[in-house]
């Protein structure tokens, strides 16, 4: 996977440039059939994104802005590229900067190389299996990134800015000791949690496979974890719906919040 490194982040600093160009504008915003917001920047990174991935390999491409692809055909794909070109699109249109571009390689229902841009910010995150992850700062040096371990106090909790469940997310907080909440949009929550600024992500409410893949790559090379509330590990294409369940993305599985996330499913 080594040799989709370079590549990828040639792809990924075309898009960033070109919607960043977009950002900077007014824009227009359009709504597809499920009522979420499109934008043209959204269209555009994809375009580029699709092309440059087809241009180094065969492998097939999902992406969130792309053709829908029947199960009867994805259930039969063992390496794909899951692409959400922009995650945050409701952040994008607010211009709080908090919004990414997301490339992930899938193996075998696993994510085994994630690629997160954050272009506002001037961050990319990587992470491959085995290998490891990193933060590419502004000025293209790249950091070693690892999770932290579970705090004994001041748990620093992630919170979706755009999608949350306040009443589970309060409770979840509750059983923690010392419990912070940090509001931010997109896969960005996955990332701080990556690079150890952050302690745990509990999520609710609905996503999508895309929205979560790429970042899911990066917690998990730099030693966390994303769990669903069973406590399995979060897996990709592996029935008709690309809709999560709920998740929690977190270093390790911790008796401080595992025995609510194990209530809550019994009560749900």
């Amino acid at each position: 996977m080594e040799q989709f490194i370079e590549p990828v982040k040639t792809i990924i600093t075309k898009a960033s440039h070109v919607v960043m160009r977009i950002y900077k504008q007014d824009f227009s915003v359009f709504h597809k059939d499920d009522k979420s917001p499109l934008t043209l920047a959204d269209l555009e990174c994809n375009k580029i994104i699709t092309e440059g991935l087809n241009a180094i390999t065969n492998y097939p491409i999902l992406s969130e802005e792309g053709n829908e692809i029947a199960w009867s055909e994805r259930r039969k794909w063992n390496h794909y590229w899951l692409v959400d070109p922009i995650d945050g699109t409701k952040e994008f249109i607010k211009k709080n900067d908090e919004f990414t571009i997301n490339i992930a390689l899938i193996k075998n229902g696993a994510p085994v190389f994630g690629v997160v841009a954050a272009p506002a910010l001037n961050a990319t995150y990587f992470g491959i299996q085995g290998l490891g992850a990193w933060k590419i700062d502004n000025h293209g040096k790249h950091h070693s990134i690892k999770v932290n371990p579970p705090p004994k106090l001041n748990w620093k909790v992630m919170v979706s800015r755009s999608h949350v469940n306040k009443k589970a997310v309060a409770l979840f907080a509750n059983s923690l000791p010392g419990s912070e909440l940090i509001r931010m949009g997109s896969s960005l929550k996955f990332c701080l949690i990556a690079e150890g600024n952050a302690d745990i992500y509990p999520r609710f409410g609905p996503t999508s496979e895309w929205d979560t893949a790429a970042a899911h790559a990066i917690v998990a090379a730099a030693g966390g974890k994303v769990i669903d509330f069973e406590l399995n590990s979060l897996r990709y294409n592996t029935k008709n719906s690309l809709v999560n369940p709920g998740f929690v993305v977190c270093s390790k599985i911790d008796i401080h919040w595992s025995d609510f996330i194990k209530q809550y499913l019994r009560d749900a």
